[in-house]
């Protein structure tokens, strides 16, 4: 079976990137988690494991190593239990190949290894330069948060796809630490989702 698995960061993420892959595929799986969530751990993660596992995986496609994840780690573990599995991981961005007509690739080790170095390097630099933009505004007499003198209602925020998302991981009974690693939110907003979907009967 010819797999295509890919992630998106965020819910409110635009897949319209992906759109443009015209492949064909036995099966595809999509994630909307954030990269620091392990492979395995992932929902659709979960279900490429149990078909790999019962040998019904040949070939897998991503874009790139990132989708697989942003710890170097956790991506080269993955990728060695891949091969371990003689599953051919095919990416697209760079056109390289595990294990092209059966056969391990040389430099495939090295390529995947530093790739998801830079991955993950990449993902410290967004992190710090995130940080270091939100004291700059603040300081410079910005105001973090939502605009004074707007409102949003229970009912608004139960809709959204973040909530529903949340409220969806609650019912299954999974953790706050978790939900929060799944849906890439904070504590708070999980805390707040819980709080209202009981008030609203949408948790038990």
């Amino acid at each position: 079976m010819k797999v295509k698995y890919n992630r998106l960061s965020s819910l409110s993420q635009s897949g319209n990137r992906l759109t443009d892959d015209k492949t064909q595929y036995d099966l595809v799986l999509l994630d909307r988690v954030s990269g620091s969530v392990s492979f395995k751990e992932r929902p659709k993660g979960q279900e490429l494991t149990k078909l790999v596992e019962q040998g019904k995986i040949s070939e897998l496609w991503v874009e790139e190593f990132s989708r697989l994840g942003r710890n170097t780690g956790d991506v080269i573990k993955t990728l060695e239990w891949l091969d371990e599995m003689k599953v051919n991981v095919v990416v697209r961005n760079i056109g390289l190949q595990s294990r092209p007509n059966g056969q391990k690739n040389p430099i495939w080790k090295m390529i995947s290894s530093v790739m998801s170095s830079l991955y993950e390097m990449e993902l410290e630099n967004i992190k710090e330069r995130t940080m270091v933009g939100r004291k700059v505004y603040v300081l410079n007499g910005g105001r973090l948060g939502r605009p004074e003198g707007t409102k949003e209602t229970e009912k608004d925020f139960l809709e959204k796809p973040q909530t529903k998302e949340i409220i969806k991981n609650l019912k299954k009974g999974l953790t706050i630490k978790d939900i929060c690693k799944i849906v890439d939110c904070s504590n708070k907003t999980i805390i707040k989702t819980k709080r209202l979907g009981i008030k609203h009967q949408l948790i038990n």
